[in-house]
């Protein structure tokens, strides 16, 4: 596939702005085509995640583009989960026993933006804001777009049309209606929504609680979380059902019940919060869905890639690292040079898809998790369990967070298959009292281990992990 051929991504987010500046680091002529304003040069941050998790996966892709320290200027580390009970009292439960791993908070257009300016240092990528795709024709791949500022609708064709559109994805869209292959598709929602809401830095800049930490206050069918920023804030994102519970987005509709609320579940939040009514009323609720698809190709026309392909709800931090990834693994099949783009596109999706679908799975596991597990006794005490482990066997043993969040080199699909396993390991042992945590750690994990195998042979035998 010859270097000069003109490739057309659709979207400049996190996604479409590193695949822009890969693919022109390569040498192909790349024109992206985006939406929104440029949001270097205007705030458009309001209502969507302002801060994301950023783990190794996510990095990987940054050593891949050379970014690696730039972006690392860009995170504030965090080293665990800062639970708040009812009370206000707080106990910090680290993601892992090895003191190397933990996450960062980035902020989404802080990565956005220097992505999008190193994309531009090459002659071969051009950006355009302001243009709406309306529609695809994926046979004769050219893209009708609809310009902003001018009103004018024009066509633009491509040797290849790669959509990083995010979940309301143009292309997959002309997929879906064109109904001229066999297209599957899938959205689910949650029934809770999520709206972001904010902890302003204290006079002098100062974070008004602890920095470095994901701060959850899990309240069994909803909760409250806290992602801190560079400027001493924190982003904080309130996920509640629509209209199950006492306290739901459908009858939160005036000041004195927003208040009654957050007093009786959230009393230590709201003490730094003075700002919360205007954040609540001026921020939009926002659904949570999962999307899924297949194939994400059309012949070596088209392709899905990001989100467009398979967004998922936030709730393990890999939506923006997965994404990444994708970009890693489709940049190593552009390594094999093989003969087409439809053998490339096919190879990519055939390798990648198993690990989004994956993903997509444990991002719904770990809902659950958040707002009600972390509470729970014995799940508190396989969480300190786990720790030592690491910490005691840093070669031999990866919870099934660790193994998700901090092991590049394992798939999604296959880190949440032994992981699952290993959960509901520990989870036996507890419940039948066959281990204690205070026990010998070296006979712990061979029970955990073994007990791990069995299942994941028992799961073998059924047909659950083919």
């Amino acid at each position: 596939m010859p270097k000069q051929q003109n490739i057309l991504i659709i979207g400049a987010g996190l996604c479409g702005s590193l695949l822009a500046l890969r693919l022109g680091q390569r040498g192909y002529n790349v024109s992206v085509y985006e939406m929104r304003p440029d949001l270097r040069k205007v705030d458009i941050s309001a209502g969507r995640s302002i801060n994301l998790a950023f783990s190794v996966r996510g990095n990987k892709a940054m050593k891949l583009v050379g970014l690696e320290d730039q972006v690392k200027a860009l995170c504030i580390p965090m080293h665990g989960r800062m639970i708040h009970d009812a009370h206000g009292n707080t106990f910090q439960s680290n993601y892992s026993g090895r003191t190397h791993e933990f996450i960062n908070s980035i902020s989404r257009g802080e990565l956005n933006a220097l992505l999008l300016d190193e994309a531009e240092k090459h002659e071969n990528v051009n950006i355009h804001f302001n243009k709406k795709c309306k529609s695809i024709d994926f046979e004769n791949t050219t893209a009708l777009f609809k310009d902003y500022n001018t009103k004018d609708e024009f066509l633009e064709d491509a040797d290849v049309i790669i959509a990083t559109d995010g979940a309301g994805s143009a292309l997959r869209k002309s997929y879906y209606l064109g109904k001229k292959f066999l297209f599957s598709f899938s959205q689910a929602y949650l029934t809770h929504g999520y709206k972001e809401l904010s902890i302003l830095p204290k006079d002098n800049g100062d974070f008004k609680i602890y920095k470095n930490a994901l701060h959850i206050w899990p309240r069994g069918s909803f909760m409250l979380i806290a992602l801190p920023n560079l400027d001493g804030s924190f982003t904080v994102t309130l996920f509640l059902s629509y209209d199950e519970g006492a306290y739901n987005f459908n009858n939160l509709t005036n000041d004195e019940r927003v208040l009654e609320f957050f007093s009786k579940e959230f009393p230590d939040a709201l003490a730094v919060m003075p700002n919360l009514l205007d954040d609540f009323f001026t921020n939009p609720t926002a659904p949570l869905g999962t999307i899924k698809c297949s194939p994400w190709h059309y012949k070596g026309n088209t392709l899905l890639m990001g989100d467009a392909a398979h967004a998922i709800v936030p709730f393990y931090g890999q939506g923006m690292n997965a994404s990444f990834e994708d970009v890693v693994e489709f940049d190593a099949v552009l390594d094999e040079n093989l003969s087409s783009w439809e053998a490339t596109f096919k190879t990519y999706e055939k390798r990648r898809k198993k690990d989004t679908d994956a993903i997509a799975d444990l991002a719904i596991d770990n809902f659950h998790e958040m707002k009600g597990h972390v509470n729970q006794a014995i799940f508190q005490e396989k969480r300190k369990l786990e720790m030592a482990l690491e910490k005691q066997f840093p070669e031999d043993y990866a919870s099934k967070y660790a193994l998700v969040t901090f092991n590049e080199d394992i798939g999604y699909r296959e880190a949440m298959l032994r992981g699952r396993a290993q959960d509901k390991a520990i989870l036996n042992l507890l419940a039948d009292k066959k281990i204690d945590i205070n026990g010998d750690l070296k006979t712990i994990l061979e029970q955990v281990k073994q007990e791990t195998e069995a299942i994941l042979e028992d799961d073998r035998i059924a047909g659950l992990n083919q």
